[in-house]
């Protein structure tokens, strides 16, 4: 699948972009370039590599632990220590360029 021009100026109306033409030629080709190294990676004979759940483990645990075990150091209790009181309402709002008194305003971005 090839990536047009087309595709380019769509998905950049899209992210409310505007893009130069220069800029535009830049991302056609950098886009067709990512999706043919993907293509090429894609012919690669994978049948024999185990699916994986994670790319990389944490430096020095247990090679001995399988699947999910691996990465029990990732999970903690979720404990209160620590704890803040969040600012009050009015400090939070007393630098906010407008507001109405109760919440932030902000200028409306999408216009279409």
């Amino acid at each position: 699948m090839k990536v047009t021009d087309k595709d380019v100026a769509y998905v950049a109306d899209l992210a409310n972009l505007e893009l130069t033409a220069e800029e535009r030629a830049r991302m056609l080709r950098d886009l067709n370039s990512i999706l043919e190294y993907i293509g090429r990676l894609n012919e690669l004979n994978t049948d024999s590599v185990a699916p994986m759940a994670q790319v990389s483990d944490r430096y020095g645990v247990d090679e001995s632990r399988q699947g999910s075990d691996r990465f029990a150091y990732a999970i903690r209790d979720d404990v209160r220590e620590g704890l803040r009181q969040s600012l009050p309402h009015d400090v939070a709002l007393k630098n906010a360029p407008e507001t109405d008194g109760t919440f932030f305003e902000v200028p409306k971005v999408i216009e279409r």
